[in-house]
């Protein structure tokens, strides 16, 4: 038989409570009040607005990564395969990292789809395959992006005292893209395979 519990008046029973409604605890576009962490509140909600934008745009590289490693084809498909999968493996440790500092700030990090399809700035690739090059290329302008992105997000977190954000956009974020673009862009560079040029 459910026993009665003394702190809340109501039984505890095993079965699941499920189809559960509720409002929300806290609006996206909100941030928390009561974090000691000697930002002012307008500081807070910049960020996450700005880190959100970074965010989506980072989870649309990650899956861009995910579709090229699928889709890749022609003779540097090995190469190609394993690296936009490593690439996709380090953009979803960015996704988590950006995330938690948007929550870190007392706001709410977007996680769904549909939302980062509407704040993206990344153009969406079409659902065929493409050529290598094409897909290089199409990663290569997502870098541009963000790389952008970043170093704006950097100077403007400094210059409100957010160092953590800054830290954060310029050691793991900007750092990782810069290195992933020197990657990708070697790829795009004419040289012969065979025979070396006189």
């Amino acid at each position: 038989m459910p026993r009665k519990n003394s702190n809340n008046h109501h039984r505890v029973s095993p079965q699941p409570r499920l189809h559960q409604r509720a409002s929300e605890i806290q609006e996206y576009g909100t941030v928390r009040h009561a974090l000691p962490l000697d930002l002012e509140e307008p500081v807070r909600l910049e960020m996450t607005e700005r880190l959100n934008q970074l965010l989506a745009d980072t989870i649309t590289i990650r899956d861009l990564y995910k579709k090229s490693h699928w889709q890749v084809s022609g003779p540097t498909f090995y190469q190609l395969h394993l690296l936009f999968d490593k690439h996709y493996g380090e953009q979803a440790e960015l996704v988590d990292t950006i995330a938690e500092r948007i929550q870190m700030l007392g706001g709410l990090s977007i996680a769904m789809a549909h939302d980062v399809a509407e704040l993206t700035q990344i153009d969406r690739p079409p659902k065929g395959r493409e050529e290598a090059p094409v897909q290089i290329s199409r990663l290569s302008e997502a870098h541009e992006i963000i790389v952008r992105q970043c170093r704006e997000l950097a100077e403007r977190a400094d210059k409100l005292g957010d160092a953590g954000t800054n830290d954060m956009v310029v050691s793991d974020v900007l750092r990782t893209h810069e290195m992933q673009i020197w990657f990708l862009s070697e790829h795009l560079v004419d040289v012969p395979l065979v025979h070396a040029t006189e």
